[in-house]
Formats: structure tokens, sequence, C-alpha cells
């Protein structure tokens, strides 16, 4: 019996270059996504078996070199360097060429095994391109493939690759000398290399490297030689050699190494390259020409917005309702009879069935409408129409003293806070990066999702979808003045810098990457709601039932508590003890906004029988399997109905509209169509969870993440007041 050898891989490669796809195509559903020890970055491994061999894939961060000055830089050049994997994949852009080959410049100089992939090789030829792979393969000194990743073209042999590296890894090792300097540079670091050479543990460098880098001024370089016995005499070396070469090139020595490399990547590309006399105009620029166009730009986006937020409502909510008559129905049903056969004492039961299937199954009731938001803002970011977005709003950011650069971090809050808020590293300026960190908790987070639904479910009927996209309108309006208030007050020293933004080629995004997409961040809400979720919900199960024995919630500690805050709702149309319980418990998570309103508004009205009810397995599963396939059948005819606005291809029958939950059907009781918009007004503007707070707090200080809470609780309660009052004076109340 042989056991099978393992080798770890490395995908590295520029943003948009296809390496995720490469990824998936590799591995299929065999990852995992996680974060880098010690940091925000994403990270993502997975394996897959070839022959005799286990190959555990790293998909390094985005990146366009390895200098070490972005998180992503950091992470992709120490795990390279520290980690030593056994091989690298460098994913390269083929009809970005020239662009892709400084990063491959700088790992050819790290001297790591290599397999150059010259990914989207069919947009390559599409655009006249002709690249010369064995010339390319001799001057870079490693194997060189042509790939299309998203057709699974160039995979196998890629696999091929990969093991012939494990069986012959000095065939895949770029030579010492790939990339020349100019005369002073190239002595310069000849001489370091030389007296590196002499040293007995450099812990797997490739001398030259090393001095390449310590030219550079890199920590991690010096922090190897100087733990190196004898390595003191080599910084001594350092600062002799540092010292020409200022007299040379002045203070600009990195410089000169950055220009010598990209020397290098331009003469490689004219020897392997050969470009059309006449490129063709593409597909991309002309949809470019309208998506991008000044006065439709714009509007375009909001339009996409609207059409997501559509499609979010009405194609979920058959799924929704699924979910709801399961949960609700067969599940809570056999649990009941479960404990009742127990004889499990009341407070038991209700636990279980009152707080920790009412609470877990309201929230999981919304996974499919999460999922439909999932898929289309991951297809409109793999299609390459987001970065547009970003171009299209620079103009509006500067409004606000800022650029389109800050605008990304907040498309990225309309799916989590957490992690728009680091993105905002990105952005330089210390009062940009605060200011759209305030602003970030105002642009709709997919925890607020489920709160819209259930509301727009219960008040607004046909119309919900469209009060979704207004409120995330709402959001980026509110951003827009608060950012103008904020940088003309108190951010007076943001200034307006340059960007710059690459605009990828448009694609059609993989079923495979889709999915793999929608799946990864619907998986964490469910284990998110399988945890965080599950032990709040239990928790306020005691606090409703604390001191022990009380009959009205209200009179509990939890409703207590919540009374006291009422009050301050009161202007706003929604003045009860239950509606600021559940405000008060969404600091934790705004999704537990839903799993308290169950727990309080379903629980209430439901008693637990003292026999175990009666069981029908078999109807219970044709039941299920049924609503099953009525609900996909209702979710296709939405889809459709979503897609063509304004034209109704499927008459609605009775009873087809009456998509709600039973939280839904509760709340009817509890507010008014207005009282229920001015609460949405508060969902969507008050504070931030509480780990969006600790993003704040630990990328701008505390007193920065107290200001962004005191801005989200004034906001909100300005605005849902403003919006109860002057609705009641229209009429409306």
């Amino acid at each position: 019996m042989t056991t099978s050898r393992r080798l770890r891989v490395a995908l590295a490669g520029n943003p948009n270059a296809g390496k995720s796809t490469v990824f998936n195509a590799l591995t299929g559903a065999r990852q995992h996504v996680g974060n880098w020890p010690g940091k925000t970055v994403e990270k993502k491994e997975g394996y897959y078996r070839y022959r005799d061999l286990v190959v555990e894939i790293v998909d390094l961060p985005g990146t366009y070199s390895l200098s070490a000055y972005s998180p992503e830089e950091r992470i992709a050049q120490e795990f390279i360097t520290e980690e030593h994997p056994d091989v690298v994949v460098n994913v390269v852009d083929a009809s970005n060429l020239e662009r892709n080959l400084y990063l491959t410049a700088q790992l050819l100089e790290i001297g790591v095994p290599m397999i150059l992939v010259l990914n989207m090789a069919d947009v390559a030829e599409q655009l006249g391109y002709k690249i010369d792979l064995g010339r390319f393969a001799r001057l870079v000194g490693v194997p060189v493939l042509a790939a299309v990743a998203s057709k699974d073209i160039g995979m196998e042999a890629l696999r091929e690759q990969i093991h012939h590296a494990a069986e012959a890894p000095e065939f895949h090792t770029p030579p010492a000398h790939v990339l020349q300097y100019d005369h002073e540079l190239e002595k310069a670091v000849r001489r370091l290399t030389a007296a590196l050479e002499n040293l007995s543990d450099l812990e797997g460098y490739r001398p030259r490297w090393l001095a390449v880098k310590l030219i550079e001024g890199d920590g991690q370089a010096r922090r190897v030689v100087s733990r190196a016995p004898g390595g003191e005499a080599v910084l001594t070396l350092l600062q002799k050699v540092m010292h020409n070469l200022q007299r040379v090139y002045g203070e600009d020595v990195d410089i000169a190494l950055a220009d010598a490399r990209y020397a290098f990547v331009r003469g490689l590309a004219r020897q392997v390259l050969t470009l059309p006399q006449h490129p063709p105009r593409t597909l991309s620029d002309r949809i470019d020409q309208i998506v991008t166009h000044r006065w439709l730009g714009i509007p375009l986006f909001l339009f996409f917005m609207y059409l997501m937020f559509s499609l979010v409502q009405n194609v979920s909510a058959p799924f929704m309702d699924w979910i709801d008559a399961v949960v609700s129905g067969p599940i809570t049903t056999w649990t009941l009879a479960g404990l009742l056969a127990l004889h499990a004492p009341p407070w038991l039961v209700s636990l279980v069935v009152d707080g920790a299937i009412a609470g877990v199954g309201s929230v999981l009731t919304f996974v499919p409408s999460l999922m439909v938001m999932f898929f289309a803002l991951a297809f409109m970011e793999d299609s390459g129409y987001l970065a547009r977005a970003a171009f299209v709003m620079d103009k509006a950011m500067a409004f606000l003293g800022l650029n389109g650069r800050a605008f990304i971090p907040m498309i990225l809050g309309f799916g989590c806070n957490v992690p728009a808020v680091y993105a905002t590293r990105t952005i330089e300026n210390r009062g940009a990066r605060i200011l759209t960190g305030l602003l970030i908790p105002f642009m709709s987070c997919s925890a607020r999702l489920p709160v819209y639904v259930v509301f727009g479910m219960a008040f607004f009927g046909k119309d919900a979808g469209l009060v979704v996209w207004s409120l995330y309108l709402v959001g980026i309006v509110v951003a827009a003045l608060a950012g103008w208030l904020l940088s003309t007050l108190v951010f007076t020293d943001v200034h307006k810098s340059v960007f710059v933004l690459e605009l990828p080629r448009y694609r059609l995004p993989t079923w495979q990457g889709l999915w793999l997409h929608t799946w990864e961040h619907t998986s964490e809400f469910i284990r998110k709601a399988g945890t965080v979720i599950l032990g709040i919900a239990i928790l306020l199960w005691f606090l409703l039932n604390l001191p022990w024995g009380v009959q009205n919630p209200g009179e509990s500690y939890f409703g207590k508590v919540s009374h006291a805050l009422a009050p301050l709702y009161e202007p706003a149309g929604f003045g009860t003890w239950q509606a600021a319980g559940a405000l008060l418990s969404g600091f934790v998570a705004k999704e537990v906004v839903i799993s308290t309103m169950s727990q309080i508004y379903i629980g209430e009205q439901e008693t637990q029988p003292d026999a175990p009810p009666r069981l029908h397995p078999l109807e219970d599963a044709r039941t299920i399997v049924a609503g099953f396939g009525e609900a996909a059948w209702n979710a296709g005819k939405a889809l459709l109905d979503s897609l063509t606005p304004g034209i109704r291809l499927f008459p609605q029958t009775a009873g087809s509209a009456e998509n709600q939950t039973a939280l839904s059907r509760a709340l009817h009781k509890a507010f008014t169509p207005l009282s229920a918009l001015a609460f949405l007004v508060y969902v969507l503007l008050y504070t931030p969870c509480m780990a969006t707070v600790s993003a704040q707090m630990q990328e701008y200080g505390w007193q920065w993440a107290l200001f962004s809470i005191g801005l989200g609780l004034t906001t909100a309660w300005v605005l849902a007041t403003a919006v109860f009052q002057i609705g009641r004076l229209l009429g409306a109340g």
C-alpha cells in the first residue's frame, strides 16, 4: 500500500488575472476560506489529488508586486519566502501581459520553483495577440502554459506540470541571473551576493534575492541577515554599498531597481509578444461607452441595484415561505413531540421551541434572500461591473472630498461592514480613511436585509422590492450628506487625490465561481445562525423568563429594560417595549432583530400542548418535497417577471401575493405601514453591530468608534421621527 505524497503550491498573480478561477478549477468544492493569522485579509486553501500526489493549493491575495507596502503584498511575500511552498504558480493575464510581468520578475528573483500560466489566452487571441510560449519559457527558465481556466482549458496540463515539479524541481527553478540590472546596481547586487554566500544560515533564501531586498530597504531581509552568524559584517558592507549607490542615483535607489525590472518586462514582452497592427475595438470598449458614460453611468448603477433588490425580494419569497412552513410545521412538531414523549419539563420545551427553534429558524428563513443577493453581487464583481461602479462614482465622491477608491469599501459594506472597514486601509490619507469608515455603516449590510424583507412582505406587498431598494438608496444619500457635513466641519484636511483604477475586461462569470462565492458567504451566515444567534436566542429566552416564573414577558428583566427605552421611540411611531428590545439586541448582530421579534411576537401567541402532537411522517415528507417544487416553480416565474420590469409574464393567481412568514403576519398587530417604514429607516441607519464597532476601534481608535455609534443613533432617530411625523401630517398614519 503506497502513501500519497503531499505538495504545497502557492497561486500568485495580479488582481483580475483569473487566479481565483484557476483555484476553483483545480480544487472544485474542496476548499476552505478563513483569514491569514493576525490579518483580516481572506485566505483560501484547497486541495486535489493527482496520481500519487495530494496537492495543497494556497490562493495568495491578488497583488501587483511584492514590495511589502500593503497587507496583501506582505502576506504574499512572507508566504513565498518564509513558508517555502514547493511550487509557485504565477497566473498572468495573457491579454495584459506587460502589466502582469512585474510581479513575475520579482518571483523569478526569489528563485522558488515556478510555473507560469498565461490565463485568458482566448481573450488574447481575440485581440490578435500572438505569444511565443517556447521562447517565453527559454527566456525565463521555467515552464510557460497557455490556459482558459473558465473553460477548464489547460488545467490538465497544469496538473501535469505541478506533478513534474514534484519529480524534478530543478527544471522549474529560474536561473539566478535571469534579471540583470544596470552597471552600478548589478555591481552592488553581486558584491552583496558574494558576501551573503559566505554566511552559513540564510534560512533557505537565495543570496541574490536577499541582496536586492537589502538594497530596497526591506525589513524582513535585514532581520534574516542579522540573525545569521557573520551577518553584521554584511550589514556594514550594505551601508558602504548604499552610500555609493546614493551618490549615483540620489535617494531613488529603489526606483532605479523598479526601473530595471520594468526594462526587463518591456524587453521580455517585445521578444515573446506580437501585437496586431490595428488593434480591434473590443466588446469591453463598446460596453464601457455606455456604463461609464458621464450622464448614464450613475442612473444605470441605480437601475442595476434596483434590479438586484427586486430579484432578492421576489425570487427568494417562495423559498422563504417554504423554509418558514418547514420550520414552524414539521420541525417544530417533531421536536415538540420528542420533548413531550420524553416528559421534558415545560420550561425546557419552551426553551427549545420558543427560544432556539423560533430564534434560529426565523433567521434561517431569510437564507434564500441572502443567497440571491450574494449571487447578484458575485455576478457584478466577476463580470467586471463593480470596478466600473467605483469609476462612475468617482465624481460623486468628489462631493465629499473623497474619490472612487473610497467607494470600493462602501460597496463591500453592502455585504458586511466589518471587512469594508478594514478595506479602508487602501486609502492613503488618514482623514479620508476615517471619514470613509464612519460612512460605511450607512451602507446597509446583508444582516439588515432579513428585517427589510419581513416588513416588506408584511406591509408593502408587491412594492416590497421598491421599498428595499429605496432603503439602500436612502443609506447612500445619507452617507453622502453626512460625508459632506463631516468633511466641511471635521475633516477639513481631507483632499481629493487622483484615483487610478484598473478596469478589467468584461467576462462571463462561471457557474462554479458564482456558486462558490455565494455559498462561501451564505455558509458563514448559517454558521453564525448555529452559533452566535443560537446563543443569543437562548440568552434572550432566559431574559424574557426571568425572574423565574414571570408570565408576561414585558415584566421580565429584558422587558423592563426595553420598557425604559420605549418612550425614546414614541415620536418615531414604534414606542413599544417589543420594538425597543429588538433594536437593543440588534447591537450584537443585526440578524438578531428578527430572532428577537420572533421570540417576542410569535412566542406570545403560542401555547404548548400538554400531550404530544400526532405525527404524520409520510405526509410531512410529501408536503416538504411538494412545497419545494412549488417554491422552485414560483421562484422561476418571479425571476422572469423581475427581469422584464413593467411586463407581467405570468398572471398573479389568488393568494400568490400572500408571501408572508409567521412573523410578518404577527407584525400587523404591532405596526402600521407608516410606523413600519419609520422602523426600517431606523434599522438602516442606527448604530452598527458590535463587530463593526470593534473593527472601527481597531482601525481608527475608540474615540472615533464612539463617535460612529453616536452619529448612527442620532441620524437614525432624527430621520425615523421625520418619516413618521411627516407621514402623519400627510394623512398616511
